[in-house]
């Protein structure tokens, strides 16, 4: 059963798998273009990630190439091994039957169904996190061999090298043992964790004194990094439930995605003994990350990816009757079919506005949002808007990311004695012609 549930997923994953690059994913596929040894050197500097993903990126491209669907095919790959230690993690606390349940629900959840395409380094992650998580498990009731130590904490460095949020389920482990009052397990289990940090913290330093430069500099950046605010924290059990799409009239979205929201939780706070100590895992790292971003922001709900393999498993355990364990699973299936056969619901569609202006000379555009366009026309010449003052008579714009610069490129480009001519919609984003 455990190898249908993985093909089911395998199958999903491949529906709508070569959409257009996003601006992320555009990031980390010309990273990978870059030397391995230039990729700290040059970007993670600037960067707000640690370098594993990209190291992976660049040498999964030297064997399968570039295209869009290879590139994204890591993260299929990452989410299928994810989904297979839930069903192993179920079976072991449990047993079969949980097992299989949780990995369904897994398989078929809208949000993890989304960032297992995504080409980030979050699927990666939550994959560490989780095999680390099957030997917790054993560790835990002290029925473990060193070997189960070795790869906990093996499976622990890998992930904060993968991504530094990965500190936050870690970090509930080590409290965990804490708490148990058991010192021994606590040092033990905190080796792998504590060499990552050291080798990371030279560059981590960097990272974190170029974005204090990074917030001087670009006047609204704080919109994107997830305060602490009644919004985000809703939008962790929401987007939870319904995954990254969202739909018109906003009320029916909110009234929608709030009830199925409300029926999750109900079901996660349900009393059993099986499962107490689970949820432990599910709010702990949400909490630590409260108190974290009070002083860095960072609250935003794809930054808790890790945190829903454990949700599927607690309802796996919760959903005792028939009746729940079909309404979670045809819920979660709705609201993934509703993404993956609507390409509405697809992010930016760089790819096009790549094709449609693939004849011109130059775009201007913010220079800092580009890497999409770079990845599918590295030819063309960018100008940034910001810097360089339009004098042709007729120029392609696009207009993306000026709100968080705080730019008002109409207004700019109308004083200049310009007027579009042109506007065309490619979803999330829009591409201008203006002439003089």
């Amino acid at each position: 059963m455990e190898i249908i549930i993985l093909i089911l997923a395998l199958g999903l994953r491949l529906i709508g798998i070569g959409q257009s690059l996003w601006l992320d994913e555009a990031i980390s596929a010309n990273v990978a273009k870059m030397p391995i040894g230039e990729i700290v050197r040059n970007f993670s500097i600037g960067d707000f990630h640690p370098p594993f993903y990209y190291w992976f990126l660049d040498l999964w491209t030297e064997f399968f190439g570039s295209h869009v669907i290879m590139l994204r095919l890591g993260s299929v790959l990452f989410s299928l091994i994810t989904i297979y230690f839930v069903y192993l993690i179920g079976k072991k606390i449990k047993n079969k039957k949980i097992g299989i349940l949780a990995a369904l629900f897994l398989a078929i959840n809208p949000l993890f169904v989304y960032y297992s395409q995504e080409l980030r380094m979050y699927s990666m992650a939550t994959m560490w996190l989780i095999i680390g998580f099957y030997y917790f498990v054993k560790i835990k009731s002290k029925k473990y061999l060193k070997r189960d130590l070795v790869i906990f904490n093996l499976m622990m460095g890998l992930a904060f090298g993968t991504f530094y949020g990965s500190i936050f389920l870690i970090a509930s482990f080590a409290i965990y043992f804490l708490i148990k009052k058991e010192w021994k397990l606590f040092w033990l289990t905190n080796i792998g964790t504590g060499l990552a940090i050291i080798i990371l913290t030279p560059l981590l330093l960097t990272q974190i004194k170029n974005s204090q430069i990074m917030l001087v500099q670009v006047t609204n950046w704080t919109l994107v990094l997830g305060k602490v605010n009644l919004k985000n924290l809703l939008l962790i059990p929401l987007k939870f439930g319904v995954g990254k799409i969202s739909f018109y009239p906003k009320i029916w979205y909110y009234l929608i995605g709030g009830i199925w929201s409300l029926i999750i939780l109900g079901l996660i706070l349900k009393n059993k003994k099986e499962s107490n100590w689970l949820k432990i895992f599910l709010g702990l790292p949400i909490f630590l990350a409260i108190l974290f971003s009070i002083k860095s922001p960072l609250l935003q709900y794809f930054r808790f990816l890790y945190l829903v393999p454990i949700m599927c498993l607690v309802l796996a355990i919760n959903c005792d009757k028939k009746w729940q364990k079909i309404l979670i699973g045809g819920g979660f299936l709705i609201f993934s079919s509703m993404y993956l056969l609507n390409p509405n619901y697809y992010r930016e569609d760089w790819k096009s506005v790549a094709t449609k202006i693939e004849n011109e000379k130059s775009v201007y555009m913010i220079e800092s949002f580009s890497d999409p366009i770079k990845f599918y026309n590295p030819k063309m010449e960018i100008k940034d808007i910001k810097t360089i003052t339009p004098t042709e008579n007729e120029i392609w714009v696009i207009p993306f990311g000026e709100a968080i610069h705080g730019i008002n490129l109409e207004e700019k480009l109308k004083n200049l004695g310009y007027k579009r001519i042109v506007q065309k919609d490619f979803r999330e984003m829009e591409l201008e012609k203006w002439e003089k």
